[in-house]
């Protein structure tokens, strides 16, 4: 039985070493790929997105300073009723917190009135309803920060929540003169299905990818839940005026436009992160992607290379894996490099997971790895035809 062994595996190497000395052989090529891919595919899990896994110093406190936070509202009574208070209650000795109420049409302006009564800190903007204005959530997030009392403004959606009433405490630990943004974690709540899951993994895994490249000196985006930045500098920088006719971008393009590698703070501390309510349904989910794909276009072009090349060499890798699988003598060497992949990912979403608080996703963080880069492509090409209908709110 050993000597039989002994031939088999002779068999297979001498066929292996067939394949790589044989330029002619399709299966050669197909080998180069998929190490290629796989190369490519190590040198973003190792140098750029293990850097989540490393320990974090905590900001240096510094002396407290006034913060805006602004929350634009269309139509959210129910969500700030819920949860304005905990925005309104943070534990921070001098902030304001502007609301713009963005032509609701529902009870929003009644809660606000109630609020208003009960906290000196909170003030309101309203934009009045009409139904020939077409505009977007940038011209109400303009409007709150004009009217904007202080230098740092912190951002946050109506549907969000801080987890901590130390949130703007610990995100203002880097509101220092080194910096003009600071990004930070915003979340979603977790809930029952499968698609919650995708959901979280999918938001989990985006903020990997803007904390650790902005780490690498490539910041490119932010998201809107969970940002801030200097009043002054979206006045040098005219705002979102170079990207006015985009329904989305005004966190995403203003980053990429505005944000230089050295002047980014990052902030990693739980009670800086904010939880916000998942869409309910697959459908849902995937208008709100369309929709932010469609700010993505305005990237600058060195990032829109490197946020594809990631997802392209993925699905190339497991393509090129299963093809592979069928010939007997390559299947030992693409399960090796299938396997030592798998490690490495599999220990950066762990990090990961740990590091934003993400529960119950590794169990099927493979399956939603392989799936997701079909998905976000689908959703961009769909954002394309129909960015002309898509809304906001």
């Amino acid at each position: 039985m050993i000597l039989n062994l002994q031939n088999y595996m002779m068999e297979i190497f001498n066929r292996f070493l067939e394949i790589v000395t044989d330029f002619r052989c399709p299966e050669f090529w197909f080998l180069c790929a998929l190490v290629l891919f796989w190369l490519i595919q190590m040198s973003y899990y190792l140098f750029v997105f293990l850097r989540i896994c490393g320990k974090k110093k905590p900001g240096e406190y510094v002396a407290a300073m006034p913060v805006s936070v602004i929350i634009c509202a269309k139509n959210e009574s129910d969500n700030l009723k819920e949860r304005l208070k905990f925005v309104l209650e943070q534990d921070y000795p001098d902030f304001e917190v502007i609301v713009v109420n963005d032509q609701s049409t529902d009870d929003t302006e009644l809660v606000l009135d109630e609020y208003k009564q009960q906290y000196k800190n909170l003030y309101v903007t309203e934009i009045s309803h009409d139904r020939n204005f077409r505009q977007g959530k940038k011209l109400a997030l303009t409007i709150g920060i004009k009217a904007a009392k202080h230098e740092w403004l912190l951002l946050t959606d109506a549907d969000c929540m801080p987890v901590s009433k130390y949130w703007i405490r610990t995100m203002s630990q880097y509101f220092t003169d080194k910096n003009d943004f600071v990004l930070g974690y915003g979340g979603y709540e977790q809930q029952k299905g499968f698609v919650n899951k995708i959901i979280r993994y999918d938001a989990g895994f985006i903020a990997m990818q803007y904390y650790t490249l902005a780490e690498a000196g490539m910041p490119y985006m932010g998201v809107g839940r969970n940002l801030a930045y200097r009043k002054s500098l979206f006045e040098k920088t005219r705002g979102f005026a170079s990207h006015s006719r985009l329904m989305s971008g005004d966190d995403d393009i203003f980053v990429n436009d505005n944000a230089k590698k050295k002047r980014v703070g990052l902030s990693y501390n739980p009670d800086s992160f904010t939880s916000c309510i998942p869409k309910n349904s697959f459908s849902d989910w995937c208008s709100q992607k369309q929709r932010h794909y469609t700010a993505s276009e305005r990237y600058k072009s060195w990032h829109k290379f490197v946020l594809g090349l990631e997802p392209f060499s993925r699905s190339a890798f497991y393509v090129l894996c299963v093809v592979l699988s069928f010939f007997p003598p390559l299947y030992i060497a693409t399960a090796g490099l299938f396997l030592i992949r798998y490690g490495v990912f599999i220990s950066v979403i762990a990090g990961m997971s740990r590091k934003f608080k993400i529960k119950n996703i590794k169990a099927i963080a493979l399956l939603l790895d392989f799936i997701l880069p079909y998905i976000n492509f689908v959703q961009y090409v769909l954002g394309k035809k129909r960015k002309e209908r898509l809304k906001w709110k």
